[in-house]
């Protein structure tokens, strides 16, 4: 444990720790303002307060000089701790880079700690190419597949439940926690340590890792592994998008009908390949799986 505290002491895991208290605080504050405003709505909608009631009763505070001077208060408070910060803690800065000496584990800048890792689960073209371009791609078409014209401008969990819950599964779960992970727990050799372990630098891991086809006797690389593979991976999209489909076609199939079939199928596969890499941590972790598809094209 003690080596534990030394890492997360280190100035530049500093703002580490910082931002996962931060990003845990907003996130609590977040869900009490959007519970608590859809209590009030609900409140209000008992009483028969309807929302232009609402909003001729109410008084109406402008954007300026209220917003902006405590944004600019907020700003000159940043500025001040970011100083006190520089001047209290030495930037860690390290020896000239040098062919003789590579460092022992080499690692990313935090903000790209996360495609570190994801790395050491994929293909290098998945992990630094497709997954990103997935994630800006997915980012841009949100206003093109949302058709919920409620909950935009305030605080609410009852309208918003599956676009706040894939948000946070997709932020806190496999970003954030994957930057934790290459930060606190790759160390030498990019060897998983828990906290309460001393980062050795000569340890050695026998991890005999084999992909899918393997498990059954069946060479990855013939076509039988092929088939395999390729039966497997199509299968886990097929289900994905048929079951909820079937399910939400029982319950009346409203949202069905007003997504429409070719945003169906975006949402549903950008959301299968989201659940996809946590599936596929888990293979590797657990069970040594490193590939579940062998192609002479490329690795899943």
């Amino acid at each position: 444990m003690k080596n534990f505290i030394e890492i997360i002491s280190k100035p530049d895991n500093v703002a580490i720790v910082v931002m996962m208290i931060m990003v845990l605080f907003f996130t609590i504050l977040a869900f009490y303002y959007a519970i608590s405003g859809d209590r009030r709505r609900n409140r209000e909608a008992a009483e028969g307060v309807s929302a232009q009631q609402k909003a001729d009763v109410e008084d109406k505070i402008p954007t300026w000089p209220y917003l902006v001077r405590k944004e600019f208060l907020v700003a000159i408070i940043v500025v001040v701790l970011l100083n006190m910060w520089s001047v209290v803690l030495d930037a860690p800065l390290e020896e000239f880079a040098t062919p003789t000496r590579t460092p022992n584990p080499a690692k990313a800048p935090w903000y790209f700690l996360g495609l570190q890792e994801i790395l050491v689960y994929f293909d290098p073209w998945i992990a630094g190419v497709l997954l990103p371009t997935l994630i800006v791609i997915g980012l841009c078409i949100i206003p093109y597949i949302d058709v919920n014209p409620k909950g935009s401008g305030y605080y609410t969990w009852h309208e918003r439940k599956f676009a706040i819950s894939t948000f946070c599964f997709g932020f806190l779960v496999l970003w954030i926690s994957l930057i934790v992970i290459g930060v606190f727990m790759r160390g030498p050799g990019w060897v998983w340590f828990w906290p309460w372990q001393e980062w050795d630098p000569h340890v050695v891991t026998a991890e005999i890792n084999v992909d899918l086809p393997q498990v059954f006797s069946i060479d990855s690389r013939s076509l039988a592994g092929f088939l395999m593979g390729g039966f497997v991976i199509l299968g886990y999209f097929t289900v994905g998008v048929v079951l909820p489909y079937i399910y939400m076609q029982r319950h009346g199939g409203k949202f069905l009908k007003a997504l429409g079939p070719v945003r169906y199928l975006i949402v549903s596969g950008l959301l299968l390949i989201m659940i996809g890499l946590p599936v596929k941590i888990f293979l590797r972790l657990l069970f040594h799986i490193k590939y579940i598809w062998v192609t002479p094209w490329f690795n899943i």
